[in-house]
């Protein structure tokens, strides 16, 4: 991937967010101001005094070069230190993009966020500063708003800005993360989540370390996105292999697992060796679980191709695969090393495949993003205007949630938001509704039992089933399925304990309650 600068006015928090952004991320943090003084032996505003602004320019330029020349020797030679620990978060001068040298040298090794904020929230930062700070000497108040007036155009022309008024430091770094699709989990070991593109694959495998790839395919993703995959591959000095599956839910079983084993053995793969899973939330579900068995575990990274997979499917490190009682009743907890989205191959998908996927968008806005939730209330046209960012956001949502309790101990049953009845009514379907279709049905009828328990207001599950309709999905149970058979598939659900299941239920837009529920008659 690539550098990240924070660039902005001072008093913006760029160096307290840089901090934080860099732990996000499991990244090296550098304050360019601060290495500027060391190498300097003297504070900022001594330079200034001294030496003059121009100096001091001069010294940006050096301090900013090093920076980045550091941190490409750093990289060892194989491509990486394994870790991603070429690239850093960068904390950058009010000022230091004004010479275009500057802005054009940190545009091309990475990605500036600018830092914006109201004057009010600046001067009330920088009251006990100015001292150190001496572009703002004397009245703060009339520095400060003539520096902002003179930047204005220049802080302006920059494509992605971060306001971080009326939010905390840890928030406007989740935001920024967000806003870049950028993502480190490690409560259930270390990976980094990305979104970039397919391309990419190959380089961000040489930087980890990963050894000799093999990619696993369905024959519907392998028609379109197989070749560029392969490409990128052996543009990064691999020999990569594929195997083929078919596609579709109905081949999630054994006895495709026991393919991938016999591919693993044929192709020569050892415990070194790396699996990559391009393809939806079954080849995801498939390739993790054949690798996390293969030889007691092998390497595996996650390349989705549909939406529902990006959202959901693909975060969390679970994988698995079905039995004929119900879905995913044989599985293992067991992330992939590196998981890379490219929001630009839905442009292949079937739309009804991709109006699926958006079930799980929905969801995450019920559990906790209602900006998500009005986004996807505004319609189709809407979210696919900016597809990048609703994708995003979405896996914003899960990886919050995961992170806090990867192995579905508590809260991260939230996330089982219509799967519930979304899955029995799949499964009873013989999967003539797809996935995301059956959980936009559960959603409903789990926000009117969230209503019939008083866990919801009255209007909820219209609300909600409005949304899902705006969008082309269904939000009734066909009245040609059993009730009986859903009910039977319901009570071999793998959410369940010995006298309950528990559901999570939509108590708000932005708020689910896990419920405890007996009767199972009442929620149909």
């Amino acid at each position: 991937m690539s550098h990240i600068f924070l660039y902005g006015p001072p008093g913006t928090g760029k160096s307290t967010i840089g901090k934080i952004l860099a732990r996000n991320l499991n990244l090296p943090f550098v304050d360019i101001d601060r290495l500027i003084e060391s190498n300097a032996g003297m504070p900022i505003a001594q330079i200034m005094e001294q030496q003059g602004e121009s100096t001091f320019r001069d010294m940006e330029t050096s301090a900013l070069k090093e920076i980045v020349g550091h941190a490409s020797r750093e990289a060892s030679p194989n491509g990486g230190s394994g870790t991603g620990a070429q690239n850093q978060v960068i904390a950058l001068g009010g000022g230091a993009l004004l010479r275009g040298e500057n802005r054009a040298f940190a545009e091309t090794h990475g990605t500036v966020v600018l830092l914006t904020a109201e004057l009010l929230t600046l001067l009330e930062r920088l009251k006990n500063e100015s001292g150190m700070r001496p572009l703002l000497a004397g009245d703060v108040r009339t520095k400060l708003a003539s520096l902002l007036d003179q930047r204005r155009e220049h802080y302006s022309s920059f494509a992605i800005q971060s306001h971080v008024d009326g939010r905390t430091a840890e928030q406007n770094a989740s935001q920024i993360q967000t806003r870049l699709g950028r993502f480190h989990l490690s409560a259930m070991g270390e990976y980094d989540v990305l979104v970039g593109k397919v391309d990419q694959i190959g380089g961000l495998l040489h930087e980890r370390g990963l050894q000799t790839p093999i990619v696993v395919t369905d024959e519907n993703v392998a028609r379109f996105h197989a070749d560029g995959v392969m490409a990128s591959l052996r543009n990064a000095g691999f020999s990569p292999r594929v195997i083929t599956i078919p596609a579709g839910e109905d081949y999630k079983k054994l006895e495709t697992i026991q393919k991938l084993w016999h591919g693993f053995l044929e192709h020569g793969l050892d415990r070194k060796s790396t699996v990559i899973a391009l393809g939806g939330g079954v080849v995801g579900d498939l390739t993790g679980f054949a690798a996390s068995t293969y030889m007691r575990g092998i390497n595996w990274v996650c390349v989705p191709t549909t939406l529902l997979s990006m959202a959901d499917a693909s975060l969390g490190g679970k994988t698995g695969f079905d039995l004929p009682e119900g879905k995913n009743l044989i599985g293992s907890f067991y992330p992939p090393k590196l998981i890379l989205a490219d929001p630009h191959v839905l442009e292949t998908l079937p739309e009804r495949e991709f109006i699926s996927g958006l079930a799980e968008v929905v969801k995450g806005g019920i559990i906790s993003d209602p900006e998500l939730f009005d986004l996807c209330a505004r319609g189709l046209d809407c979210i696919k205007d900016d597809l990048a960012q609703t994708v995003k956001r979405a896996m914003a949502v899960k990886i919050k949630v995961i992170e806090d309790d990867p192995y579905e101990k508590g809260f991260r049953a939230a996330l089982n938001l219509g799967h519930t009845v979304g899955h029995a009514v799949e499964l009873v379907s013989r999967f003539q509704l797809r996935h995301g279709e059956a959980v936009a049905i559960g959603m409903v009828a789990e926000a009117k039992l969230a209503e019939h328990l008083t866990v919801a207001g009255k209007g909820l599950s219209d609300t909600i089933a409005g949304v899902l309709s705006t969008l082309g999905l269904p939000v009734q149970i066909p009245e040609e399925l059993p009730r009986a058979e859903i009910l039977g598939a319901m009570r071999v659900d793998k959410k369940k304990n010995a006298k309950a299941i528990r559901f999570a239920l939509p108590a708000e837009i932005g708020k689910v309650e896990l419920v405890d529920v007996t009767d199972l008659e009442l929620v149909l």
